[in-house]
């Protein structure tokens, strides 16, 4: 009968709600955040080569694809296309850490929005942005 209480009170406890994204701290310094932070920074100035021609451009979710690879030669789309395979895998390590760092899986959807946010802002004025219904055009 007290476990039957007992189950009975937890279950009358209101749910946690899950935090908002602006509750999500981007800069926090966890080794896993660090590291991947920095495998980023290191592949951003190849990058930023494909994103000002407006080959590469910023996913609706944070991700990096290919946008336009009409004007590229094989060994240039190769390389853009291997950036892109390096770089995604690199974004989502770094939004699972920063929900890891701060309270564990269930703040990756709260952390996924945080970050894209950030990137779409940080994103220069004239490269490329896709909108949720994958629509491509370019950052005022």
């Amino acid at each position: 009968m007290k476990r039957f209480l007992l189950l009975l009170a937890l279950l009358s406890l209101p749910a946690a709600a899950a935090p908002a994204s602006d509750q999500i701290n981007l800069d926090i310094g966890t080794p896993p955040v660090v590291v991947v932070k920095h495998s980023l920074a290191q592949r951003a100035s190849r990058l930023v080569r494909f994103y000002e021609v407006g080959i590469i451009g910023l996913g609706y979710d944070g991700m990096v694809k290919l946008r336009d690879g009409s004007r590229l030669t094989l060994p240039q789309r190769q390389i853009a296309e291997k950036l892109i395979d390096n770089e995604n895998p690199d974004r989502n390590s770094l939004i699972y850490a920063l929900a890891e760092g701060q309270g564990g899986k269930a703040l990756e959807p709260a952390a996924r929005e945080a970050q894209v946010k950030r990137w779409k802002e940080q994103f220069h004025s004239g490269w490329w942005i896709e909108d949720a219904k994958g629509n491509w055009s370019q950052k005022p």
